[in-house]
């Protein structure tokens, strides 16, 4: 079963660096058509080169690429935190914080997905110019990464509750009696 899981847990770092290899090569791409094939078909009189759909590409890999590395920076506690004045707090109250803060966190992700699913919905007869894909994939990111979301909190929560700050180094729950 863990190996499964760890299979699991690696398909959104997958995802997110093919991406990053896809958005990499389409700039370079980019680059090649607009500045040396347009001045190549231009000093040869050819049709020109239509590199329009480098654009789409960047973006759709962007919006992809952003909302699931939300989702991973919140189970790694990369985003923003102030733990210094919470590692203070007796370990009660630390834990009904973080839980707080969880829930905080899973709200914003379900308003996410939410939200993703209307303008993905709305958007789903539309396709794009350059690539001519059907916009609902593009929009759909956003749901995908607000159900990452809500998932990696949930995570967090759970290990809230077993004790451990996935956040910081100091334990939610005191190991004996505090000092």
């Amino acid at each position: 079963m863990s190996s499964v899981r760890r299979w699991l847990e690696a398909i959104p770092h997958v995802a997110i660096t093919l991406l990053m290899l896809v958005a990499i090569v389409d700039m370079l791409v980019g680059v090649f058509l607009r500045y040396v094939m347009t001045a190549i078909s231009a000093q040869l009189d050819l049709p020109s080169v239509s590199f329009f759909w480098v654009e789409e590409v960047g973006e759709w890999s962007l919006a992809w690429m952003t909302f699931i590395a939300a989702a991973i920076g919140i189970r790694r506690g990369t985003h923003f935190a102030v733990q210094l004045a919470i590692e203070r707090f007796p370990p009660g109250l630390r834990r009904a914080l973080l839980t707080a803060h969880c829930c905080l966190i899973m709200g914003f992700g379900l308003i996410v997905a939410v939200f993703g699913w209307q303008t993905a919905a709305g958007n789903s007869q539309s396709v794009s110019p350059g690539l001519g894909l059907n916009l609902w994939w593009l929009y759909i990111s956003a749901v995908a990464g607000g159900l990452l979301i809500c998932l990696y909190t949930l995570a967090t929560i759970v290990d809230v509750w077993r004790g451990r700050n996935p956040w910081s180094h100091a334990p939610v729950q005191s190991e004996g009696p505090e000092p």
